[in-house]
């Protein structure tokens, strides 16, 4: 336990009943466990609630990827037009079909 080992306690405790004193270290010591109790259900609770909140947003972006795919199509594409294509100097060039100067 955190790496301490037995003679380690046997300190620990020798060093606490002379502070406190044999009557009143068991009032403590039960009074040290049920605080490490609830520490952990705690933490546990607090876990929990983190889980659950991390499977809420799993969730919802699952559920917008398919009302995309529902909407836009297949996939993750959207269907955004593209914009239109800027004319390229071989296209100026080249006489248009509908322009009445180059019949003429």
């Amino acid at each position: 336990m955190f790496g301490i080992g037995m003679p380690e306690l046997l300190v620990i405790a020798v060093i606490a009943l002379l502070v406190v004193g044999p009557k009143k270290l068991p009032d403590i010591a039960k009074a040290l466990g049920k605080g490490l109790s609830e520490f952990r259900k705690v933490t546990e609770s607090a876990t929990d609630t983190l889980k659950e909140t991390l499977k809420t947003d799993e969730l919802k972006k699952d559920m917008d990827g398919i009302k995309d795919s529902l909407l836009y199509g297949k996939g993750e594409e959207k269907a955004t037009p593209a914009p239109p294509a800027a004319p390229t100097p071989a296209d100026q060039d080249t006489p248009n079909k509908t322009d009445p100067k180059s019949q003429a």
